[in-house]
């Protein structure tokens, strides 16, 4: 389910622990922000999913500033029927879906209908786009 908040696209989507499959997902609503590349979740959804940290990162906020945040994961997103492995930066107080998992489940943002839908390209399973190194 998609909504609307304040000219901002949320869209639902399930957060799982894929290193423990024995902790129960969480659904929530995320901001979808292609401006950001990372997963981003707050606190509680760590101790929720009972996350490891796997190590600090710095971290440029959108009014400049850089902080160091834990990254935590692996973290398995679901968005309908598709799916990502991601790490996520655990900073805020709502959860952020940013490019990098976005891209990764082919996902596209749709502003008229302010919700976020899979790539009509690729109805079916997503599709990535490669290059194959020279040899």
């Amino acid at each position: 389910m998609n909504k609307e908040q304040m000219g901002h696209i949320y869209t639902e989507i399930s957060l799982g622990n894929a290193a423990n499959n024995t902790v129960r997902p969480v659904t929530v609503n995320a901001l979808a922000d292609t401006g950001a590349l990372m997963l981003c979740i707050p606190e509680h959804i760590v101790v929720q999913l009972q996350l490891e940290k796997i190590e600090t990162r710095e971290v440029m906020l959108a009014d400049g500033k850089c902080t160091t945040v834990p990254y935590v994961g692996p973290i398995k997103v679901t968005f309908g029927e598709r799916q990502c492995f991601v790490g996520a930066l655990v900073l805020g107080n709502e959860v952020l879906l940013g490019a990098v998992p976005m891209e990764d489940m082919d996902l596209v943002l749709n502003p008229a209908r302010q919700q976020v839908t899979v790539d009509s390209a690729s109805p079916n399973i997503p599709q990535s786009r490669v290059k194959k190194a020279a040899a």
